[in-house]
């Protein structure tokens, strides 16, 4: 695992640089934060994953790693260890603020269910509607048309360079 010896400092985003149609109302606000929460997410598995590593001892270190050694060590598990825990705690201010926006919207629990089980996404975003349990995004329709497009091609190619008999 590589390590990065200065973390990214917490990023609060700009108002000026947030898509308007995420300030237009306090619903799309709402929507907005819980993306900046699943982001706040992912960081705070890295500080994890960046937290154990430190805490390793230095002879197990991958020469790859790029690791502080003895003082310098402890004091970068503090400092990734402390972020860790602004992060968390963000986090948890921002799910406890979602969840009081619903229930000040007053949305039916049953308006909120989970997806059937064995339900999967349709991977890389915006799929096409298919038959039941087919489950393909557009830029994998995309990739297999352009494929036999490709097949066609070459085919008639190959065809037409051939002598006839």
């Amino acid at each position: 695992m590589a390590y990065r010896q200065e973390p990214p400092p917490i990023q609060e985003n700009d108002p000026s640089e947030i898509d308007p149609i995420w300030t237009s109302s306090r619903t799309a606000r709402q929507i907005y934060a819980l993306g900046e929460v699943e982001k706040d997410i992912t960081r705070l598995l890295s500080l994890a994953a960046s937290s154990v590593s430190l805490l390793t001892l230095p002879q197990t270190d991958e020469p790859e790693d790029i690791l502080p050694q003895g003082e310098e060590r402890s004091e970068q598990f503090v400092l990734e260890v402390s972020e860790y825990f602004e992060r968390l705690d963000s986090i948890q201010v921002a799910i406890r603020s979602s969840l009081a926006h619903i229930r000040q919207s007053r949305i039916a629990p049953s308006a909120i269910t989970a997806p059937p089980l064995g339900f999967v996404p349709p991977s890389l975003g915006v799929g096409l509607p298919r038959t039941a349990g087919a489950s393909r995004g557009l830029q994998e329709e995309r990739v297999d048309r352009d494929a036999w497009v490709g097949i066609l091609d070459a085919l008639t190619r190959l065809k037409e360079s051939q002598p006839h008999r």
